[in-house]
């Protein structure tokens, strides 16, 4: 069994995870025990190693993707992607998306989920390595874009995220550091655009870049 939670919105989590279950199962019959996951999902968000990729940034996430529901061909794959997409997280890996996207895979599964949408789910989450939909990849526009929009917060907030990274990577010598994440940044500056929603463009697109641009060059100077 998974250990309880203590954060503030365990409960609203668990709710939403429940609701998102049964959406999932709308046209079959409710599923024994919707909230079956949540607690060990909420756990993995939570675990020690863990500064950004924390169960706040599961709730911005879902709360960016409400916000972008509009744009999304399959609302609930994207929100079960959101739930999915860094529940495995050990910063000194490069495998967390693909074993998060595994993850994804038996456990929908085991729910009893259709096919069709989990394999759409585990997509959307490998989808996160790159953060770079296709055209016309309308669910991969809105998880991208509520996974990115971070990036377009307040001076403040922007520099909270970015100690936070850091913190994640804090075994790793401040020299290399820096030279991996200005390639990050300059990875993420030369996309064509760093949100392909109407609504997050306009949102996020001109602060995002700034912010980006501005942390690039404190890490190069």
């Amino acid at each position: 069994m998974a250990p309880t939670v203590d954060h503030p919105a365990a409960d609203d989590l668990r709710r939403r995870w429940a609701r998102t279950v049964l959406d999932a199962h709308a046209a079959d019959a409710p599923p024994a025990g919707p909230y079956r996951y949540a607690d060990a999902l909420l756990a993995r968000w939570s675990e020690p190693q863990r500064r950004y990729h924390t169960v706040d940034h599961l709730i911005a996430v879902l709360d960016r993707v409400d916000e972008l529901a509009e744009y999304a061909q399959d609302i609930t794959a994207v929100r079960l992607a959101a739930w999915f997409h860094d529940a495995v997280y050990l910063p000194e890996r490069s495998t967390n998306e693909e074993r998060s996207a595994r993850l994804a895979e038996r456990a929908l599964a085991e729910l009893g989920l259709d096919q069709r949408l989990i394999a759409e789910v585990v997509r959307l989450v490998r989808l996160t390595t790159s953060h770079d939909p296709a055209p016309g990849d309308r669910d991969g526009e809105v998880l991208c874009d509520a996974d990115l929009a971070v990036l377009a917060g307040g001076a403040q907030d922007y520099a909270a995220y970015a100690a936070a990274v850091r913190q994640e990577y804090g075994f790793v010598p401040p020299d290399a550091f820096r030279e991996g994440r200005a390639a990050v940044l300059r990875q993420l500056l030369a996309l064509p655009r760093l949100f392909r929603t109407p609504l997050g463009y306009e949102r996020w697109e001109q602060a995002a870049r700034h912010n980006l641009r501005g942390e690039l060059e404190l890490l190069t100077v």
